[in-house]
């Protein structure tokens, strides 16, 4: 039984914190294979317009070139716009005899309520919630049964999982504090600091095709 993570995200660019997440993670859960999992467009996040799709699976896989990291086509090539009950069903499917980690960041935990079916979503799979060190993360919009389910991983060095039942990490491990926000606005203002924030193959694709200019 292989160990695979998921790290869903609209990854509107890529970045450096993006990567850190999948080594730590990786490192620290002995995940056998990590997989960034770009989506079309996030269902709960109806008011923002992503980059192109094609763009942004692009930057991953530039991104990615050259570490044991992969990206993954499922949720663009799904008929529909999934939501990420649909996509963990597929990945079931599809990873029926491996132990599957969804990964999320603090922010997708604590808008976890407004997910469909979140505590369905919740059951299907592991979930690691990456949060920065120092961070105050929530639990209290969580029901009692999810929150029993919750392991806190921030301070420890490697993690064993219980094969019996899903449960959801919390770890700290990423020490870094980059934003793609940020950075698409900090392109938009032709400040160049951005650069040092992504590979620098993505810095030559965005500058080359003008993404978010």
């Amino acid at each position: 039984m292989k160990r695979v993570a998921f790290y869903g995200g609209s990854f509107d660019p890529v970045h450096n914190g993006h990567l850190a997440v999948g080594e730590a993670v990786s490192r620290l859960f002995a995940i056998d294979q990590f997989v960034y999992l770009p989506a079309f467009h996030a269902p709960h996040k109806k008011r923002l317009v992503p980059t192109p799709a094609i763009d942004r699976y692009t930057m991953l896989c530039l991104a990615t070139m050259q570490e044991s990291l992969c990206v993954s086509k499922l949720e663009l090539e799904m008929p529909a716009r999934p939501y990420t009950i649909d996509t963990l069903g597929r990945l079931k499917e599809l990873y029926s005899g491996d132990e599957i980690f969804f990964v999320m960041g603090a922010d997708s935990w604590l808008d976890i309520t407004t997910w469909r079916e979140w505590e369905q979503v919740l059951m299907l799979t592991n979930h690691i919630v990456v949060t920065r060190p120092g961070y105050e993360i929530g639990t209290d919009h969580v029901t009692s049964e999810v929150r029993s389910r919750i392991i806190d991983a921030r301070v420890r060095e490697a993690i064993e999982s219980d094969a019996s039942r899903t449960s959801i990490y919390f770890t700290d491990a990423i020490n870094t504090d980059i934003s793609a926000t940020s950075i698409r606005s900090r392109i938009r203002a032709e400040d160049s600091s951005w650069m040092a924030d992504v590979p620098a193959s993505v810095a030559n694709y965005i500058e080359k095709y003008q993404i978010y200019s």
